[in-house]
């Protein structure tokens, strides 16, 4: 039989093994988590202000969720009324039209319509018409696999918001009943303490990444005015927004913005050039250098953690690698230097 240390080892391992396959096979759900709780981190400061300088309500914080919330909506709404103002009948037009959309673009027959819509000269039509053909495999294959990858993406688009008025509302209880029920009465005040330094170094993060979308926005905004883009400042914006967004975010930007110059005869070609120096620029240099200073780690470590981040888990460990070393700092400094 075994003794009574080596059952409580190896149900301690038990344990442990049971709950890496819950968070492997729930990842999804508990990446939805993670991201909800950084996009509480994101809205609060702006709930924190507008409570600070409200004539009503000073107490309460439910309507000035609501308050960010709404003004949220209002500036997305401006920024894509600005970009395109028929965005919702085109977009509604188009979620309507994607199947034979998707034809016409692995065909090459949509680059037909966009010569005659912006004026391309035969010239231009046959060069995009080609290289849609050379590559309708290719192109065919991200179609569909967007089809299949949108929905997801659409749904945990608005769950984080909803899950993250949850998180604004209640998080310090919430905090503080996960805190009552893995302490015992010697620890709880060490956790309390673990767990205010843990919402100050996200406090951080979020403070880095917004000063990163700031530093985007002022980037593409002047560029694209002085290159002559129409709506420069929508499309300045759309970059900060984006920015939040790791590599797909920058990518998606940068696409958008080529394109649109290309669309309207701007200097697309000189654009590209720049966005792919900036982008550079900000990988390497600037990223590095200000999410190192608010976490108080090492440049050269930020970009080895973000690079092991996306070896290991793709974009979501890109973003979310940062936050984990910081996490085991705090863990490090917390419990093992002090024993």
């Amino acid at each position: 039989m075994l003794d009574r240390r080596t059952a409580k080892v190896l149900l301690t391992i038990l344990v442990f093994a049971l709950a890496l396959a819950i968070v492997y096979v729930a990842r999804t759900v508990f990446i939805v988590f993670i991201f909800s709780i950084l996009f509480a981190y994101l809205i609060d400061p702006v709930v924190r202000f507008l409570q600070r300088h409200s004539l009503f309500f000073k107490n309460l914080r439910g309507p000035h969720i609501l308050e960010a919330y709404l003004g949220l909506l209002i500036l997305i709404a401006v920024g894509i009324h600005g970009l395109d103002p028929g965005f919702f009948r085109h977009a509604g037009g188009l979620i309507r039209d994607l199947p034979a959309l998707s034809e016409q673009i692995s065909t090459g027959e949509i680059a037909t319509k966009i010569g005659d819509k912006y004026g391309w000269t035969d010239v231009q039509e046959l060069r995009l018409k080609s290289f849609l053909i050379q590559h309708h495999e290719r192109i065919r294959g991200v179609l569909e696999n967007g089809q299949r990858i949108v929905p997801t993406a659409i749904g945990s688009l608005v769950l984080i918001p909803i899950l993250a008025l949850f998180f604004l509302s209640g998080g310090p209880i919430l905090a503080d009943s996960f805190i009552q029920l893995v302490s015992t009465k010697d620890n709880v005040e060490d956790l309390r303490s673990f767990a205010s330094e843990l919402n100050v170094m996200f406090q951080h993060y979020i403070r880095a990444k917004v000063i990163l979308a700031i530093l985007s926005l002022v980037f593409c905004s002047v560029t694209t005015l002085l290159l002559g883009f129409p709506h420069a400042l929508a499309l300045g914006v759309l970059a900060g927004v984006l920015e939040f967004i790791p590599v797909a975010g920058w990518m998606i930007s940068a696409t958008t913005i080529v394109t649109f110059g290309a669309l309207t005869h701007s200097h697309w070609i000189w654009m590209a050039a720049l966005l792919g120096l900036w982008r550079m620029l900000m990988d390497y240099f600037i990223s590095p250098r200000v999410v190192g200073h608010e976490l108080e780690i090492h440049p050269l470590l930020a970009i080895f953690t973000v690079m092991v981040g996306g070896a290991v888990g793709g974009i979501v460990g890109i973003y979310l690698s940062v936050p984990i070393v910081a996490t085991l700092r705090v863990v490090y400094r917390r419990f093992l230097m002090t024993q």
